[in-house]
């Protein structure tokens, strides 16, 4: 059996209100987002939402920092982009070949 993957997001309701966040700097992808030239913060991970799912970048509100990943809206679309983001962030070469392929479409990361 396979060690479960531990769960770096938090989906939390206050007031009826959604948002999904995580920390930055200390995910196991790190090492990969350094070893492509980009700082693993919270504005690299929404360039990947934006890059990976540009119509869930519209559906939420994306208010990344330097160490925290955070969007809010509705429960259905941040269910999505956790679905979206859990593999990368444990995976690193998942990471570094999405890098490869927006770069060589022309998409910046803003980190």
């Amino acid at each position: 059996m396979l060690p479960a993957v531990p769960n770096h997001m938090q989906l939390v309701e206050s007031d009826g209100s959604f948002s999904l966040t995580f920390s930055c700097g200390d995910l196991p992808a790190d090492t990969a987002i350094v070893a492509t030239g980009h700082e693993p913060n919270g504005y690299f991970w929404e360039g990947m939402v934006r890059y990976l799912a540009p119509h869930l970048a519209e559906q939420v509100e994306l208010d990344a920092e330097a160490g925290l990943f955070a969007a809010y809206g509705e429960r259905a679309a941040l269910e999505d982009v956790e679905a979206l983001l859990r593999p990368y962030l444990d995976e690193g070469e998942r990471v570094a070949a999405t890098i490869r392929a927006a770069e060589e479409s022309g998409f910046e990361f803003d980190d």
